[in-house]
């Protein structure tokens, strides 16, 4: 069990120091902006939808590893996929991470599981989290900053 917590965290550190998707979309569709009181986390999330599709997507701000690589590797995850899906693949996360990282949503979501021992980690949650909120915000539309507070 520990040599998989070890992979774990070097997956996250290495999204940390090479975040995937840290651009400036200037033709995006779609932003919204999201900040966690708690650590300082501020990230700025945007899209390119076209029929429904994420064509592309990228973030940009700064913050802890937590926040840096779950960022990371939600554009990644993301890219090329439905709107409908991004909302599913959202709910499936914040399920895992608020569920103590146990049950059939971790199973589904392939990489993204990395995260679910952040789930130890009530304060963590918040910082796994904040991309997705952010990314949930603008899917919607909504133009006030999310807050994990």
């Amino acid at each position: 069990m520990s040599e998989l917590r070890e992979l774990y965290q070097e997956v996250i550190l290495d999204h940390n120091r090479k975040p995937r998707n840290f651009k400036k979309l200037e033709w995006a569709n779609r932003t919204a902006e999201g900040y966690n009181p708690l650590c300082g986390d501020q990230v700025r999330v945007s899209l390119d939808v076209e029929n429904g599709v994420i064509r592309d997507i990228g973030f940009e701000g700064s913050g802890c590893a937590i926040s840096r690589a779950a960022a990371s590797m939600m554009t990644t995850s993301l890219k090329g996929k439905t709107t409908d899906e991004a909302e599913q693949l959202f709910e499936r996360f914040h399920h895992m991470l608020t569920a103590g990282g146990n049950g059939s949503d971790a199973a589904e979501l392939g990489k993204l599981t990395v995260f679910a021992g952040v789930s130890e980690f009530p304060s963590r949650v918040k910082c796994a989290s904040l991309p997705w909120h952010t990314l949930h915000a603008a899917l919607a539309g909504k133009n006030e900053p999310v807050s994990t507070e």
